[in-house]
């Protein structure tokens, strides 16, 4: 009679169904039974790869009962479906062997023959065996490896088709599918765009990831079927959280790039073979914002008030501004102060002064020469983009006037070949200059919707287009008493020199 311990192992089970566990355990029991054995115990490793020495709790308690003493010397197995579930790196297989020594353990394989680690043949057998399922292993990392260096370089995907894109698969004359290329999927496409054009907008990740969830967009781990979700998700894995949000702007494969050898030390991004599907200043100017370190480090309960995280400023002292309540019996009831942070040097109502605020704004972008003011880089950037976009809408022209048979082929074809060298010239100059991350939406602010786009903005939002513009509002010592003297407060945008 045989003391029987046996032990399984699945290196992929992502769903967590274990249903290669249970088999390999049943057939082991089978086996068990029909060799006289008795079942002391059985230990498993679901979801655990060993070739690369990833801890398994299921064999270091197996190892553990294995050790334990044996007064009667009643022989002791382990019965696993092949000696590869217990052992795949050559480390783990020598200590296991040596382990078997020790313990005068037998391995009995469902598949494969009987190892005696009491015996020097056994041990040897059992180490020939097992260097030949290492080397398999290797041997198939290696054109694993190959292969993904291979669909990398080609620009194919790395995998199953991303959010934003659907997979077309290409078939031969008998129905086989011989390839596959990834086209725009229209209803993905337009949101992940409507995410970056809302954080260019100033828009929070979480003001965007409430707004998709509560409109019912499903997030792109929706479906997937997983064993561990984060917290707050639903099972299905439906929801988008701030996370998959910024993700998903700041992808590279949005503007047709992938990444080969994520995180290694030879990481490369690579042309890819799927369409772009956000604008390349659009996802240039959304990674600046999200990874600028100052964002982030205010907390939302301070932008409840437009001036008081960092733009307005003591006109006397030169420290934050900060809101609090005032007032007293002479005075009339309390009222919502912006008030110098360090010393209390000033203060002045809260609304009054964003009243004014609002005027001066309003003012300066109904002016025409208002992209002027913008610092240098930002000011020749959008010169550049406003050109490289009329000259897009001249071949779009000449593509109509072919279509209308206003224009042969071949004059399409010297257009265009005319045009897009100074198109690639001008989005590459523009990409030499600092990026201002709100460009687009200081543009469409300005002009006769300015009172209209003002009020309907966010102190966010708002608080952007002041940035942009280097504005910052200072609050002048007045006289004391009733009454509001706007030119107590000053709004002034940054000199183009400063």
């Amino acid at each position: 009679m045989f003391e029987d311990y046996l032990y399984a192992r699945i290196s992929d089970d992502e769903i967590g169904m274990e249903k290669g566990i249970t088999r390999q355990l049943r057939d082991s029991r089978d086996v068990s039974e029909r060799s006289g054995g008795r079942v002391v115990d059985e230990f498993s490793d679901n979801d655990i790869s060993a070739l690369a020495g990833a801890p398994r709790s299921g064999y270091d308690r197996l190892l553990a009962a294995l050790a334990a003493p044996n007064p009667l010397g009643v022989q002791r197995r382990i019965v696993c479906v092949h000696t590869s579930r217990v052992w795949r790196n050559r480390s783990e297989r020598a200590a296991g062997i040596e382990f078997g020594k020790a313990h005068k353990i037998i391995v009995k394989q469902v598949n494969g023959q009987e190892f005696d680690l009491r015996t020097a043949q056994g041990r040897m057998f059992a180490g020939i065996v097992g260097e030949t399922d290492t080397g398999e292993s290797e041997v198939k990392a290696e054109r694993v490896a190959d292969v993904a260096r291979e669909r990398a370089e080609e620009g194919r995907a790395n995998g199953r088709v991303a959010y934003g894109w659907q997979r077309v698969y290409e078939y031969d004359s008998r129905g086989k599918i011989v390839g596959f290329h990834d086209e725009e999927d229209t209803t993905e496409a337009d949101v992940v765009r409507e995410i970056v054009g809302r954080l260019l907008a100033s828009d929070t990740l979480k003001a965007i990831t409430d707004d998709l969830n509560t409109r019912g967009v499903l997030a792109p781990s929706a479906g997937d079927r997983r064993k561990h979700r984060a917290k707050g998700q639903t099972a299905d894995g439906a929801l988008w959280n701030k996370t998959s949000v910024r993700k998903i702007a700041v992808r590279p494969a949005n503007i047709g790039l992938r990444i080969y050898h994520r995180g290694r030390p030879d990481e490369q991004l690579l042309p890819a073979a799927w369409p772009r599907i956000v604008d390349p200043d659009d996802h240039d100017r959304v990674v600046a914002l999200l990874s600028d370190p100052e964002r982030g480090q205010t907390k939302p309960a301070a932008r409840s008030h437009l001036l008081s995280w960092g733009i307005g400023e003591c006109g006397v002292c030169g420290a934050h501004l900060r809101t609090t309540w005032k007032g007293n019996a002479k005075w009339g009831k309390k009222q919502l102060l912006y008030t110098c942070e360090a010393k209390g040097c000033v203060g002045r109502n809260e609304q009054a002064v964003d009243l004014r605020v609002r005027a001066v704004m309003l003012s300066l972008l109904r002016r025409s020469d208002v992209l002027d003011l913008l610092d240098g880089s930002s000011s020749r950037q959008a010169e550049l983009l406003a050109r490289a976009e009329a000259l897009r809408a001249r071949m779009s022209a000449a593509a109509l006037a072919f279509a209308e048979g206003d224009m042969s082929a071949e004059q399409v074809r010297v257009i265009n070949g005319r045009l897009r060298p100074q198109i690639e010239e001008a989005e590459r100059e523009a990409r030499q200059h600092q990026v201002s991350p709100h460009l687009s939406l200081v543009v469409a602010s300005v002009g006769e919707q300015a009172e209209e786009r003002w009020d309907s903005y966010s102190l966010v939002q708002k608080r952007a287009i002041m940035e942009a513009f280097g504005v910052r509002v200072r609050i002048l010592r007045t006289r004391r008493g009733p009454g509001f003297d706007p030119e107590s407060v000053e709004v002034k945008p940054r000199d183009r020199e400063g």
